[in-house]
């Protein structure tokens, strides 16, 4: 339609490449991740070692106008891609990296990360990501499926506005999933249903989750289910939101991601994003109204979980796991 065919010329008029490979550079059997960032500089130390801890290699962001040195502290790695672009975030999301996972991800595996997100699963610390990939690639699969955890300090969140993001994710060793709600994978009332009936699901079926702290203490309405590792190859839509991709074969087991959403000064970044208009859900809104109303706020309670794993979490039923996978890591030695 002519409105699709001038965002995607607006998309490509606004993009500057800026520093590293201009197309694909990722070996056959490597995963490319792709992150937004948006001075995301506080982040990053973190970020690269995390992640290149799992096996990652190749990394490619779009930049979305930074001011704080984000672009000047990738350049210092080896591996790395940019693009920067202009456009409003919140129009552009999805487009953004639908058109990195085009341009640097063809036919490999996508890793959508963002700056607050710290990716984990099942043999993540012996097979890493090519022990998962692999697997994924024997069975058929096109998408890992992972639950997103909100991690928080025992006390109040405004003491740990001060920390650096590497004293956060140490002293954020809670998370509460006492009121997750699940939805069938394709319910109307997930709201992403159009995407999801498009996706073959595993032997079990699969579940999407809502709600978790967030929605307990602010009443945010949390999308928990995301798609952050997917193969895009024939007939696979990645990033078709910020949430999932289209045409996919998801696995049978989950991974999990650790969000550290309120790491730094949250409330400084939601009135942010209030005065610039570029949230349009107002879960900002909700979180900054209650964090000025309540300046002692914490989301601790007696439903809090310390410390929580994989393992713990899957005999919790927060996670799906499967034997099939397990037996794969077993074999290998991991």
């Amino acid at each position: 339609m002519a409105q699709d065919a001038l965002h995607r010329a607006r998309l490509h008029r606004s993009l500057q490449h800026l520093h590293g490979p201009a197309r694909r550079f990722a070996a056959p059997q490597e995963a490319v991740l792709i992150a937004l960032v948006r001075d995301g500089a506080y982040y990053l130390d973190v970020f690269f070692e995390h992640y290149r801890r799992l096996g990652v290699s190749c990394f490619v962001f779009i930049d979305n106008g930074s001011t704080d040195g984000t672009v000047e502290r990738i350049l210092q790695e080896p591996g790395t891609a940019v693009l920067r672009s202009a456009l409003p975030w919140l129009e552009f999301e999805n487009s953004f990296r639908a058109y990195a996972a085009s341009r640097y991800g063809q036919d490999r595996w996508c890793l959508f990360a963002d700056m607050d997100e710290l990716l984990d699963f099942e043999g993540s610390g012996t097979a890493g990501l090519p022990g998962l990939t692999g697997y994924l690639a024997q069975q058929g699969y096109t998408a890992l499926q992972a639950q997103m955890l909100e991690m928080f300090p025992k006390g109040p969140l405004a003491a740990a506005r001060g920390l650096p993001y590497r004293g956060a994710v140490k002293a954020f060793r809670y998370c509460d999933i006492s009121t997750v709600q699940a939805l069938d994978y394709a319910a109307a009332e997930t709201g992403l249903a159009y995407y999801l009936r498009q996706n073959s699901l595993p032997p079990g079926g699969a579940r999407m989750l809502y709600g978790g702290v967030r929605g307990k203490v602010f009443g945010e309405r949390c999308c928990l289910s995301k798609h952050p590792l997917v193969f895009n190859g024939p007939g696979v839509q990645a990033a078709v939101h910020p949430h999932v991709s289209a045409g996919v074969a998801v696995a049978d087991v989950e991974g999990l991601i650790r969000h550290y959403k309120f790491a730094g000064d949250s409330l400084a970044r939601d009135l942010q994003t209030r005065a610039e208009a570029v949230s349009e859900h107002g879960e900002d809104r909700l979180r900054s109204d209650a964090m000025q109303a309540q300046p002692e706020l914490s989301l601790w309670s007696d439903a809090a979980l310390e410390d929580a794993s994989i393992a713990g979490l899957q005999r919790l039923g927060f996670l799906r796991r499967a034997p099939e996978y397990s037996a794969h890591l077993a074999g290998d030695g991991a």
